[in-house]
Parts: structure tokens; sequence; C-alpha cells
């Protein structure tokens, strides 16, 4: 069965409009385990607009699923995630003014960096995971710098599920199964919602786990957090 993550940013980006600390981001990540959430994903940001460094590390002492820290690997984030030691880090290439994650990695352009940051998070003993484009090279990439997963970036497939979803899905199974084939384990994410995300997971292959922060979120407005969980669990089983 695929694992939910769930992305907290869009909480702490409430928390920040108004200062103090409700919601309460560590209460929430709690809550997001009781309801049945099988992971915690956070994405530190340069300017901590949402997610803060010292969230990372008060999260760290209470969250018993997953720990999941993404981001741009900066001196800063290297060093919280090796300071931490979460159980995966998944590195994505945005830029410190993006708005949103909105590429994967040129795992062929960038190998040589790509591996020596593999290499330092693997001696501390956390799994990585790089985020990238349903491309097979950048799948083969990925694996000859030594990754122990991948996470594809999926807002192509969201984009065009409406029009054609056949089309839509095809080159993420395709990358899938190049993933495969590599031996490299399957992470998803980025606007994969309750509209979309049964077709996905029932069609990509060997998906071990999806990272849901905005939809699951908004959806949260409307159905309550814990139901909002319970029907995304629903869509991966």
């Amino acid at each position: 069965m695929t694992r939910l993550s769930v992305n907290i940013n869009k909480i702490a980006t409430i928390r920040n409009a108004r200062g103090g600390t409700n919601p309460n981001l560590v209460q929430v990540a709690l809550d997001c385990e009781r309801f049945g959430a099988q992971g915690i994903t956070v994405h530190p940001r340069p300017d901590e607009r949402h997610i803060r460094y010292q969230d990372v590390l008060d999260l760290h002492e209470v969250v018993t699923t997953e720990f999941n820290i993404e981001g741009n690997p900066d001196q800063r984030f290297i060093e919280l995630v090796k300071r931490v030691k979460p159980a995966q880090v998944t590195l994505v290439p945005d830029a410190p003014d993006a708005i949103t994650s909105n590429a994967g990695w040129d795992t062929i352009r960038h190998a040589d960096h790509l591996r020596q940051l593999i290499d330092t998070f693997k001696a501390d003993g956390i799994r990585v995971s790089i985020f990238v484009d349903a491309d097979e090279r950048m799948v083969d990439g990925a694996k000859a710098v030594g990754t122990d997963r991948i996470e594809l970036y999926t807002e192509p497939y969201a984009t065009h599920y409406a029009a054609d979803r056949e089309a839509a899905v095809a080159p993420f199974v395709r990358a899938a199964r190049r993933a495969q084939e590599a031996g490299l384990g399957l992470n998803a994410g980025h606007d994969l919602s309750l509209d979309n995300l049964r077709f996905f997971a029932e069609r990509v292959p060997a998906l071990l786990e999806v990272s849901i922060g905005h939809a699951l979120i908004c959806d949260a407005l409307y159905f309550g957090l814990e139901n909002t969980i319970q029907l995304y669990r629903r869509c991966l089983e």
C-alpha cells in the first residue's frame, strides 16, 4: 500500500500570518498522525515564510511516523538535516524566491553535486530521495548518483488530468517502470488531490509514498482534518 505523508507547510503559513502559535504546528502534526497520516513532511525555505528551522527541531522531538524534510540543499539546509537525521531527506532544486517547487533535478547536469550530497546524507544513515521530472533519462541519472529513491514531480499530471487522464499519467508510468528496473524506490508529489490521486496510484507501479499538503489542507477546510486524511488514505488502498 502507498503511504500518505502530510505536508504541513500550509499550517505554518496560517500561523505565520498572525504570529504566535495558533494553529500550533506541533499539535497539528501529532493530530495528523493520530488521524492516520503515515508520515509528516516539511519544506523549510531560506526566508522561513512557512516552516521555520526551529519548527523542524521541535517536530523532530515528537513525530513518531516517518519524518521527511525536503528542500533545496544549501548549507543551512544540509546542517539542519544532519542535525535532525530524519528518516528521509528529499532534495528539491527550487529557487529561494519560488512560490512552490516547479521542476525536478537535471540528474545528468548536476550529477557530481547530487552524488556528493547523497553520500553526505547516507553517511548519517538518512534515506535520500531526489525530486525529478517524469523523464526516463532523469531516472537513469538518479540511479547513477546513488540515491535511494526518487520523487516524481506530478504537477504536469495534475494539470492535464481533466483533459486526458491516460495521456497525463503515461510518462509517469514509464518513469516508474524505469525506476523499478533500476532498483529505486518511488515517491510522488505536487498537486495530487482527491480528484486525481486514486487514478495515479492505480496506474503507477510500485508507488511507495505520496507527499500531499496544499490540496489536503484546502479539503480539510470543508471536510475536517481527520475525515480528509481518511479520504486520502482510501484513495491509496
